[in-house]
């Protein structure tokens, strides 16, 4: 039986165990999927014994993405473009590591608003952490001509840019109205409007009327911003989409089987959202 895991500290909070468990039993595999508290000091050798503990391999959440990255001997031009890794394998004794998170968002843009392009050809991005930096490289392997990055410290976002290159610019928090008037795209990845604290205080009518607004909260899943977009007839695409797609590519690296995402287990996480609420 194939044994797999999401590994964090603190992990009690993750879901991952309601999908991976899902697709388990949707497909009828032998196997298993946990949670596995590490604490960080501890990540780097728990990570070069996954064969030892006879886990096919793991998803890695934070604190532990960067130790992760560093742990793997073999390493996904994904995870590379982060800097992280959340997923991780075994392949022929040796440790493989990729940054599904790109995947994962830009599969459900795709899905959730595949006219996202018609907009322009231009998206902004408000933040500059991990996940920013997973989503920028989703569109810059996409093709945008620009992205726009928006960070209260600024010398964070200087530093994605100085990683990205001459597409991604950099662009004052205090301007982040204008900085984003005309983008096909805006996307929040910060973590204002999660359990609804906070308001990014946007003015989206600078936006066009065919743009998209993202949020990467999915607790509460319509956050403060995305209620806004709506009311102004934008569309509108929740953070839940990326959790769900962003699991694909684990599950068939450790179990062989490639999962889909469906309504049904789109409402198995709503319900536990909702159940914690």
């Amino acid at each position: 039986m194939k044994r797999a895991g999401v590994v964090g500290w603190p992990i009690e909070h993750s879901r991952s165990p309601l999908i991976h468990g899902h697709w388990l039993k949707e497909y009828g595999i032998a196997g298993s999927y946990t949670k596995i508290a590490v604490a960080p000091e501890e990540a780097a050798d728990f990570f070069a014994s996954l064969a030892q503990r006879g886990l096919a391999g793991c998803n890695v959440t934070v604190p532990l993405k960067e130790i992760a990255f560093a742990a793997a001997e073999v390493k996904d031009p994904s995870a590379v473009a982060v800097g992280a890794a959340n997923t991780l394998w075994l392949d022929g004794g040796r440790l493989h590591a990729a940054n599904t998170d790109s995947f994962g968002f830009m599969r459900h843009l795709e899905l959730s608003a595949p006219q996202w392009r018609e907009g322009g050809d231009q998206v902004a991005i408000l933040g500059a952490g991990g996940a920013a930096r997973a989503i920028v490289h989703g569109f810059l392997e996409a093709g945008v001509a620009e992205v726009r990055v928006l960070n209260r410290t600024r010398a964070r976002a200087e530093a994605l840019a100085a990683h990205f290159g001459p597409r991604v610019t950099v662009h004052d928090w205090a301007a982040r109205d204008n900085a984003s008037a005309g983008a096909a795209v805006l996307v929040n990845t910060t973590t204002i409007g999660m359990k609804g604290v906070g308001s990014l205080g946007m003015d989206l009518s600078r936006l066009g009327p065919r743009a998209v607004v993202a949020d990467i909260v999915y607790v509460p899943l319509e956050t403060e911003l995305l209620a806004r977009a709506r009311a102004r007839g934008l569309t509108a695409v929740d953070g839940l989409g990326m959790l769900l797609h962003q699991a694909v590519p684990g599950f068939e690296r450790w179990f062989g089987v490639r999962p889909e995402v469906t309504p049904e287990l789109r409402d198995i996480i709503v319900a536990d959202i909702e159940g914690r609420a």
